[in-house]
């Protein structure tokens, strides 16, 4: 399976904030959407990348100070992307690996998606099932 199995399950729809916009518009736009990660830009792709654990982080150093800051003064610059056609066994292994939960998805240079680590493990207990519910009709038939 890939990560376009996914996008049809979840959808497309990305959050995206601008960078200008201060700390304090990403923390309410977080909680108002439920979703723990913002895509900065994206019209042309990513800019950057802005989760809860970024903002986290970024109050233990700076305090509430960071709340008047702009989103590009938090932002994770190097946007890790995935394609609709990586698999989605490649995605678990590449978020584990660099220990990140949020992957913008990318066509043709434009913003398309977002997939999170929940999508991805879902994704895959869905297949697993499937897979083992088909096991289990073969040795019934058999």
């Amino acid at each position: 399976m890939n990560v376009e199995a996914i996008l049809k399950t979840k959808g497309r729809d990305v959050v995206t904030i601008a960078p200008e916009a201060t700390i304090n518009d990403a923390v309410l736009l977080l909680r108002r959407k439920r979703i723990g990660a913002l895509v900065i830009g994206g019209a042309t792709g990513p800019e950057g990348i802005l989760s809860e654990r970024d903002i986290v982080r970024a109050l233990a150093d700076y305090g509430a100070r960071i709340f008047d800051l702009p989103v590009s003064a938090l932002m994770t610059r190097r946007v890790i992307t995935c394609t609709p056609k990586d698999s989605v066994s490649g995605l678990m292994a590449e978020m584990t690996a660099r220990r990140i939960r949020h992957l913008p998805v990318v066509e043709d240079g434009a913003l398309i998606g977002i997939v999170s680590i929940g999508d991805v493990v879902k994704h895959h207990l869905d297949e697993v099932e499937h897979e083992a519910n088909a096991l289990r009709q073969f040795i019934a038939s058999a």
